[in-house]
């Protein structure tokens, strides 16, 4: 279950579908990405095809990441079984 977000947009966009903030070519996939997240346990139920999980580093240590589009990716940490810190952004 998703417990928080970094990105105000993203988490206006889960709970009401807003599209302000995001862009709106993005919110088909990342709609789908918000659900799979929100049904996910582990980072790896997010592993789905064409998504490119992945865990990051640097900064963004002990952090996971899928594709959305081209550079932009949906990001997220798991405490236990919660997605937590879930953000949405152009890291490249």
């Amino acid at each position: 279950m998703i417990k928080s977000f970094r990105h105000r947009s993203v988490e206006k966009f889960f709970r009401t579908g807003s599209k302000a903030g995001i862009q709106a070519k993005h919110a088909g996939k990342l709609r789908l990405q918000l659900f799979a997240l929100d049904n996910a346990m582990q980072p790896g139920d997010m592993n789905a095809p064409g998504w490119k999980l992945h865990r990051l580093s640097g900064e963004l240590k002990d952090h996971w990441a899928v594709s959305v589009s081209g550079n932009w990716r949906l990001t997220f940490q798991f405490e236990g079984e919660d997605a937590v810190l879930v953000d949405y952004q152009d890291y490249h």
